[in-house]
């Protein structure tokens, strides 16, 4: 699943490092709490990008509001507000596994390079670049099969993975992988939308249930 938090009225989530750090950790903690492994993921000024398996239905949801009353409350103690600090709903798209994954990984590691921050992604600390191109170690991350597949040996997954970053995802794809967070869609061909409609008992384009946070 392809998860967007923003910022109320998107507004600055993250001031300082401090403030990165924590979520950061957040996430090392909610991952194995809830049951979700997160392939990729990057921290920006007013929202957050989060590429992950839910390994039971209601993980994601779980881990979602935990993570956001957690940073909501040390947000308010830090810089003495009150309320919610995120919208009130995440946005969440189920992805394609087989065609869309890597592309999705991809979208959300240049996050930094598109919005002007950074020229390489290797340059932006808080997102999960480094520990999948150069095998730097970040507890948050959890390979997905895809990744793998890309090389026997680590060192070969690192390179193959770099060079999937040689060009900029295509137009098509960001409109594509937006129109499908914002909506609640499945990311992937037609007859993957069909397949998950199907299961789901819904029409495509299907929603995905989201929680409040």
């Amino acid at each position: 699943m392809h998860v967007i938090q923003r910022g109320n009225d998107r507004a600055t989530l993250f001031a300082d490092c401090e403030d990165f750090g924590r979520f950061r950790g957040l996430l090392v903690h909610a991952a194995p709490r809830y049951g979700i492994a997160v392939h990729a993921y990057v921290l920006m000024t007013n929202h957050v990008h989060v590429l992950a398996t839910p390994r039971g239905e209601s993980s994601m949801p779980r881990a979602m509001h935990w993570i956001g009353c957690v940073f909501a409350q040390y947000l308010n103690a830090k810089y003495q507000r009150t309320g919610s600090r995120f919208e009130g709903r995440y946005r969440a798209a189920i992805v394609h596994d087989e065609t869309y994954l890597l592309t999705c990984m991809r979208y959300i590691e240049l996050n930094p390079v598109r919005a002007g921050i950074v020229a390489n992604p290797a340059d932006y600390t808080w997102s999960s670049f480094r520990s999948n191109a150069y095998g730097e170690t970040d507890e948050v991350i959890e390979a997905h099969p895809n990744f793998l597949g890309l090389g026997c040996a680590q060192r070969e997954r690192h390179i193959a993975y770099r060079e999937l970053f040689r060009g900029a995802v295509s137009d098509q794809d960001l409109r594509s992988i937006r129109r499908a967070t914002q909506n609640g869609w499945a990311i992937g061909g037609d007859e993957f939308r069909r397949r998950i409609s199907a299961q789901c008992r819904r029409a495509a384009p299907l929603r995905v249930r989201t929680a409040r946070t």
